[in-house]
């Protein structure tokens, strides 16, 4: 079987690098033929996250060599097409697949569509609002992150729509370092927060300001963040650590707790909460904001906290910095619901079985274990 991979980005992309690079091996394995053409490469996300202006002639020339990979979509199974195949341009090459027969699976991590349809603009609501819709409605199969894409998949009229979380590879964060006393402060350390993210993202972290500047002038607690660039936030020692993937595991390891607060907005309830898996993973508690995916991935008071409004953080942050048992305990139960749930040897089998269900072609039989 040979599938055509049209992602979004390259490997420094997390939603390309977690929804599909991370799976390739797998798949390989199982003798499945991936060709992978990224639409957006490592430089594109770099300059984004540095601040440069976006260099126009080189995306023109990257949709260019994505026209050119279409030309041969008849030469495989099935084209494997992360959220869209041209941002900001109506579904024009999708609407050609379909009327060509030639069948598409698209996956979803974020609410996409709300780019379009709640754009401030209203020619690119008239234009290209529904946009989303439409390719989902064609596909053969859409893969959603969660239940409020998967709703608004169905809700386009798409034939055939399968949930499939974002996840993280278990084994990138051994036992040994998480069945340890949870926790990296010593005695008489301060309590750390900890945020994973990216630029684009950080602002989410001014949305707790006010309960970070109380916990850190009150309980003494410092803030540690991986990607997320300068972050000013006073009355709270606030570190930060460039991303690198080889280091997210040792960089959650020095952290007591992490913590995903979003404001309650159509984009928000679309978001995954990958993030508190990887908190979880290394066995560390979670506090999250009680909205769209977040509720799923945590169960109150077991391996975490959802919290509402800036008293609620407050008080879970200040909890937490005052029990090490219940970080402990809450942790325990965290790694085991990412084991149990939320990891690619989860994962990958049921991955498997919808690309090649949906390309017509089984060459193994269901369940093939992740190895």
């Amino acid at each position: 079987m040979k599938i055509l991979l049209l992602s979004r980005y390259d490997r420094m992309g997390a939603s390309s690098r977690l929804r599909s690079f991370q799976y390739l091996p797998f798949l390989r394995k199982q003798g499945i033929r991936v060709d992978v053409s990224p639409l957006l490469d490592d430089s594109y996300l770099t300059d984004l996250y540095s601040g440069k202006k976006k260099r126009k002639m080189h995306i023109i020339t990257r949709y260019f060599q994505r026209i050119l990979q279409l030309v041969n979509g008849r030469n495989y199974d099935l084209l494997w097409i992360e959220s869209e195949l041209f941002p900001w341009l109506p579904a024009w090459a999708e609407h050609s697949l379909y009327r060509s027969g030639i069948r598409y699976a698209v996956d979803y991590d974020d609410a996409i569509f709300h780019r379009y349809d709640r754009h401030p603009n209203k020619w690119v609501q008239r234009l290209i609002g529904r946009k989303i819709d439409r390719i989902m409605r064609h596909a053969t199969l859409v893969i959603a992150g969660n239940t409020y894409l998967a709703d608004r998949a169905h809700a386009a009229g798409a034939k055939r729509v399968e949930i499939l979380p974002t996840v993280v590879d278990i084994d990138r964060y051994p036992l040994d370092t998480v069945h340890t006393e949870t926790g990296a402060s010593k005695s008489g350390d301060p309590f750390t927060i900890g945020w994973i993210g990216s630029p684009v993202t950080a602002h989410y972290l001014y949305s707790v300001k006010s309960a970070l500047k109380k916990v850190g002038k009150e309980a003494g607690a410092c803030l540690m963040t991986m990607g997320a660039g300068p972050v000013n936030i006073k009355q709270i020692r606030v570190t930060d650590v460039a991303w690198s993937e080889k280091t997210e595991s040792q960089f959650l390891n020095q952290i007591d707790a992490g913590i995903m607060p979003l404001p309650d907005t159509p984009w928000t309830r679309g978001k995954c909460g990958y993030k508190l898996i990887q908190y979880m993973a290394c066995g560390k508690p979670v506090i999250a904001s009680a909205i769209g995916a977040n509720i799923d991935i945590v169960d109150h008071e077991k391996n975490g906290l959802l919290v509402s409004s800036q008293k609620e953080w407050v008080s879970a942050l200040t909890r937490l910095s005052k029990d090490k048992p219940l970080r402990k305990k809450m942790g325990y139960h965290g790694r085991k619901k990412v084991e149990q749930h939320y990891c690619l040897q989860i994962t990958a089998e049921k991955l498997l079985y919808l690309l090649e269900s949906c390309a017509g072609s089984f060459s193994f039989k269901y369940p093939v274990k992740y190895h």
